[in-house]
């Protein structure tokens, strides 16, 4: 079993909030050649500013897999922190820990420049 991680920046709207999480999950199930049913959880936070809607919410029909766990949650308000971000973390059966490929998209290839 794997946390795989990663992070992308979304406008706060519905909409770009639901694009960008599926965007973010989709690359990291087909960079770590996941399939559906390897994935126990999906877990987000996204920052104080991005309020329109559960990241999980479009996640959840992509993946569509009644299996997967899905947790929302407010990201730490840190002083000088990356705003309007999304961050995940995927649990996943059949990889190792040291196989997986983490994606930190866009804007947020700043908060992990060793794994972006």
């Amino acid at each position: 079993m794997a946390a795989i991680r990663g992070a992308i920046c979304a406008q706060n709207d519905a909409k770009d909030i639901s694009a960008r999480a599926t965007e973010l999950v989709e690359e990291i199930v087909k960079c770590n050649k996941l399939q559906i049913s390897d994935i126990c959880a999906v877990i987000f936070t996204c920052t104080a500013d991005l309020d329109a809607c559960y990241p999980a919410a479009a996640v959840r029909e992509l993946l569509a897999s009644p299996q997967i766990a899905y947790v929302c949650a407010q990201e730490m308000n840190v002083k000088g922190s990356l705003d309007h971000c999304i961050r995940v973390c995927v649990i996943a059966e059949g990889i190792a820990q040291s196989d997986c490929k983490h994606r930190y998209l866009g804007k947020a290839a700043v908060l992990r420049p060793d794994l972006a």
